[in-house]
């Protein structure tokens, strides 16, 4: 397996680990962007998460102390790659038709 396709708590586990045997401060600031990467890429995973299950960028922003639009900036990616994946026809409904106005 390699480190792209390891889940990022097994990432941020094994940058945790290198950073605690790390013996030099470049070995641990290349530990540490390492466990900030790790962490980015769950914090997204766990967006979409909350996405699919019908939170709202309203949600999310508050769990940030952001607005909607505050969250719909920080999470662009995610935002993004959700757009590209559920591509769906007119009438759609969801988490991103609400963007849209399409519901409530």
């Amino acid at each position: 397996m390699t480190v792209a396709t390891k889940s990022p708590v097994k990432r941020i586990l094994a940058a945790l680990g290198a950073l605690d045997a790390a013996d030099g401060p470049i070995s641990r600031l290349d530990a540490a962007r390492r466990l900030r990467e790790a962490a980015e890429q769950l914090e997204a995973a766990q967006v979409a998460a909350a996405r699919k299950a019908g939170a709202t960028w309203i949600d999310i922003g508050a769990c940030y102390g952001l607005t909607k639009q505050g969250a719909q900036q920080r999470f662009r990616g995610v935002r993004n790659h959700a757009k590209a994946v559920t591509a769906a026809p007119n009438g759609a409904t969801g988490p991103d038709a609400q963007d849209r106005g399409d519901q409530k």
